[in-house]
């Protein structure tokens, strides 16, 4: 028996305590969709992500059969994988592909460069799992607010000139360089509860008027409150520091490694490098965060401005009809179709050199691949092996995003 090119896959569902409730989650509605697996939404849980790669914190499965994605990948790895992945990338997918549905900010994190993943991995295995790097992309799938990057240092130096923020500064320096922005951050995430918490309640009392275009920081902070408490320390890095950010869906953005970065509600579709390594030091609890000056020197300033962040879509040369873009972020490891179809739309997607896999975030329709057909509805997973090409259609509009080398 020929081993099969395209076949269903049934991602895992996770419980993070940022994630949205019962159905109120697009990610547990989307894994609840793929028939023949036992998952059911409890209405009391917290449904945060559902992955569908072969990593194994969360992993993808065959559907037919039950088996582990990444069993079936080695087994199979010259059909499946090809010679590119083998070659460069392990014999691995080098990608992760997410659903995200956020109803709270994420933890205030970086993920740490190749260098630092590979002494973290060495020294704690147990806490990073893998030596690999991890800059990602976000497609936003509703309404999507986020903080990601450093805002112009410009914007951000005349903040802390106020009276409650000028101890943070560490030489009252008129000319604000990256530097003095990693030890600003820093000097904010190592100070205890009570001065965070003091200063938090001075800030809430600044006129509107005094923040100028930065007044928005006084309508997002009793949220951040809310959710976290007025002693995290995250909150000021996020308000005073970062690009806050509202993208409609199709929207999309680009997380470089070491790029500081919270979302904050909303869902979308994640993709990054094959990797779980993280540094959280902001909107979680004191126990789980890593070490402040261990985040602060590993930050990289990128990211100086929100068109730094955002990933534009382009015209796909895969397409045939026009009906898919791509989002092709800086790094080798994968890029993001997107395809949108109408009623009675078709669409051929032309061979890649890598594998893919997809996922079917609205709608329904038909998959021709490799001489069968494959019925797609909402929330059905396939993988799709290099140098096969896809052609789909809907009578009714769907939309695919899928993940390729």
């Amino acid at each position: 028996m020929s081993q099969q090119l395209v076949f269903q896959l049934s991602g895992t569902c996770n419980e993070y305590p940022w994630g949205k409730k019962g159905n109120d989650s697009l990610a547990a509605r989307l894994c609840a969709q793929t028939p023949g697996t036992d998952f059911k939404i409890e209405p009391s849980h917290y449904y945060s992500e559902m992955w569908f790669g072969d990593y194994n914190d969360f992993p993808a499965r065959k559907l037919e059969t039950g088996e582990l994605l990444s069993d079936v990948l080695q087994a199979n790895k010259k059909q499946l994988l090809g010679k590119k992945v083998i070659e460069h990338y392990d014999a691995q997918l080098p990608f992760l592909p997410k659903i995200l549905s956020i109803a709270k900010a994420l933890p205030l994190q970086i993920h740490p460069n190749k260098d630092l993943a590979t002494k973290l991995h060495k020294k704690d295995p147990e806490n990073f799992t893998d030596p690999n790097h991890k800059p990602e992309i976000a497609v936003a799938l509703s309404k999507f607010e986020v903080f990601a990057g450093f805002k112009p240092l410009d914007e951000i130096a005349p903040l802390f000139k106020l009276q409650p923020l000028q101890q943070f500064n560490p030489d009252a320096a008129d000319k604000w360089t990256n530097e003095t922005l990693r030890s600003v951050t820093k000097n904010m995430l190592k100070a205890d509860l009570q001065t965070v918490k003091k200063v938090q309640t001075e800030l809430s009392k600044i006129p509107k008027s005094e923040l100028g275009d930065a007044s928005y920081i006084l309508d997002l902070l009793p949220r951040l409150q809310d959710q976290y408490g007025p002693e995290d320390a995250g909150s000021l890095v996020a308000l005073l520091c970062m690009n806050f950010m509202v993208f409609q869906a199709g929207d999309a953005i680009y997380i470089p490694a070491d790029g500081i970065h919270a979302y904050l509600s909303g869902d979308i579709v994640e993709c990054m490098a094959r990797s779980n390594n993280v540094l959280n030091v902001g909107f979680c609890p004191p126990a789980d965060r890593n070490n402040v000056d261990m985040f602060a020197n590993t930050l990289t300033f990128k990211a100086h401005s929100k068109e730094d962040v955002i990933l534009p879509s382009q015209k796909s040369e895969k397409s045939k009809n026009g009906k898919t873009v791509v989002y092709k972020p800086p790094m080798n490891e994968f890029d993001m179709f997107k395809a949108d179809l109408s009623a009675g739309d078709t669409e051929e997607l032309k061979a890649c050199e890598g594998p893919g896999v997809m996922i079917v975030t609205s709608g329904e329709g038909l998959m021709k691949a490799e001489g069968q057909e494959f019925q797609l509805k909402t929330g059905y997973i396939f993988f799709v092996a290099p140098g096969v090409s896809v052609q789909w259609e809907s009578q009714k509009g769907m939309q695919i995003h899928m993940a390729v080398i």
